[in-house]
């Protein structure tokens, strides 16, 4: 472990080149031209007339604005994602059993292996059945597969499909839906990994492709190992993104007592810093287990969950937040119905500790306010209410002008963060800040639009730290971690942020994409 007194932002020496001149450079909101000198991989000057730099690129241009990050990624579910049978696109169990028995019959050899025990059979990512007209099953995905082992995991993460040979394969059992929700749900998907298969150059390739988005660092929440995996991944040549790391509650005590606190510098690079401990407080809403004040529609209101789930004993989550702080860890914690933003609220002001809440989807008009008193941060992905709009029109009728209610937080003083949860949403900040300026997708009228953030706002949440650090502009001194665009962004909206083109990402003054030359 380097030393918490490392600088985070300025990579080794051997990382950056010694100097780069960007050349014929617009800033956002101007149209002036700046040459900017880039030395030692900080931002030297915004207006160098005297270069002697070694090395010069030519924006032609394009605007410079800081590097961006996603502060919200599950980064080896976004790899293995990537690599699984897609089926986001899917509105119904029939169309997601259609598309199982078509995986099945294009690869025949797989199936047999599969059936007799080699391998791991069929496993999907994507499914969102909130809103479909007929119900998953557990015999009519037996139907469908057979004796090969299949498990379907949903586009939110906390919820699977598994049919019979899978569950007796993993030695697991579900009712006569065939799912598995929250934490249940969490430990099958841990065992439809296959760790040889997760090489570090499909790591390499999918940062790779995070950079040539403009991401230069992300806040891993993997549930996983992440303090030791992320520098093995830096040292075998993972190094196009920084990485703040969590540590989630079953492995906080090893970190604590091996003395590693948020900041600290994890491996020989600088690439890779202690961050927070992550939390889960209550589940989903498309899962139908954000925990709320308010039943979900056309449930008994007698059953357990008929307000969602509450994942953790608040006096569980209190203790071990309280463990983290006094070892010099902060806290992010998941939070995506109002009882249970209320109750995360209410623990981090027991414990007078400052942290971020994570999602912050749905909330009471009267807690957006404790945020910045309690001096949290929300951490928000906008793209999930482009997803979500529709099953949030179901499930949370009557109190969706409060749903992601970003102006509202803004207004309140509270910070922001843009993130995706990819794989829930494409690790790609120009998906979210769209979505937060928009609220629209796909040409439709924007919803509650009067929960937009204008494009300085999002562009800033969007970069290390959100909007508590002003990020949106290119100052002097600052790391060298910049992305060259093709328009303004501040003065873009909708399906142009989206799109927004990418020409060009440095780390540190070092060239991660190269789009131009």
């Amino acid at each position: 472990m380097i030393p918490a007194s490392a600088d985070l932002e300025t990579p080794s020496p051997a990382a950056h080149p010694e100097s780069l001149l960007l050349r014929n450079v617009r800033l956002p909101g101007s149209e002036v031209l700046h040459e900017v000198q880039l030395t030692q991989g900080r931002i030297a000057s915004l207006a160098a007339t005297d270069s002697t730099a070694t090395d010069s690129l030519d924006a032609e241009g394009r605007f410079l604005i800081p590097g961006l990050w996603d502060h919200h990624v599950h980064f080896t579910q976004w790899v293995i994602a990537r690599r699984r049978l897609d089926l986001a696109a899917t509105t119904s169990a029939a169309e997601v059993l259609q598309l199982v028995r078509g995986a099945l019959s294009a690869d025949p050899e797989l199936s047999a292996a599969a059936s007799q025990g080699a391998g791991a059979g069929v496993v999907g990512y994507g499914f969102r059945d909130g809103l479909w007209p007929d119900l998953p099953s557990l015999s009519s995905l037996d139907q469908a597969t057979g004796s090969v082992p299949v498990g379907l995991i949903s586009g939110d993460l906390h919820c699977m499909w598994l049919n019979s040979a899978l569950q007796t394969r993993l030695g697991v059992s579900t009712d006569a839906s065939g799912l598995l929700r929250e934490a249940d749900s969490f430990a099958v998907m841990d065992q439809l990994q296959d760790p040889a298969s997760l090489t570090p150059e499909i790591y390499r390739q999918t940062a790779q492709a995070a950079a040539e988005r403009g991401v230069v660092g992300i806040v891993e929440f993997e549930n996983a190992d992440n303090i030791s995996a992320w520098p093995l991944r830096t040292a075998a040549g993972v190094d196009s993104l920084r990485v703040q790391v969590s540590v989630w509650p079953d492995r906080l005590q090893s970190a604590l007592l091996a003395g590693i606190s948020t900041g600290d510098v994890l491996d020989e690079r600088g690439l890779v810093t202690m961050g927070p401990l992550k939390v889960i407080s209550d589940g989903s809403l498309n899962t139908r287990t954000a925990w709320c004040w308010d039943p979900y529609p056309e449930v008994d209101l007698m059953h357990p969950h008929s307000c969602g789930m509450q994942t953790v004993p608040m006096e569980e989550l209190q203790e071990v937040m309280r463990q983290a702080r006094d070892g010099g860890i902060s806290a992010a914690i998941h939070a995506i119905g109002d009882r249970a933003n209320t109750a995360v609220l209410d623990a981090f002001e027991a414990l007078a500790m400052p942290g971020v809440i994570e999602h912050a989807q749905l909330l009471r008009w009267e807690d957006i306010p404790r945020f910045a008193r309690l001096g949290l941060t929300a951490s928000v992905q906008p793209e999930h209410a482009m997803d979500d709009r529709d099953v949030a029109d179901a499930y949370w009728a009557g109190r969706t002008d409060r749903a992601f209610p970003l102006d509202a937080l803004t207004r309140a003083g509270v910070p922001l963060r843009l993130g995706s949860d990819a794989p829930v949403s494409p690790l790609d900040p120009w998906v979210a800040i769209a979505a937060a300026v928009s609220r629209s997708r796909d040409g439709r009228d924007p919803w509650h639009p009067e929960q937009r953030l204008d494009p300085t706002t999002a562009l800033a949440a969007a970069t290390r730290g959100g909007t508590a650090t002003g990020g949106h502009q290119v100052r002097a001194g600052d790391a060298a971690d910049l992305v060259l665009v093709e328009s303004d962004p501040l003065a873009g909206e909708g399906s142009g942020l989206r799109e927004m083109g990418v020409a060009a990402t440095l780390l540190g003054g070092r060239l991660t994409y190269d789009g131009i030359s």
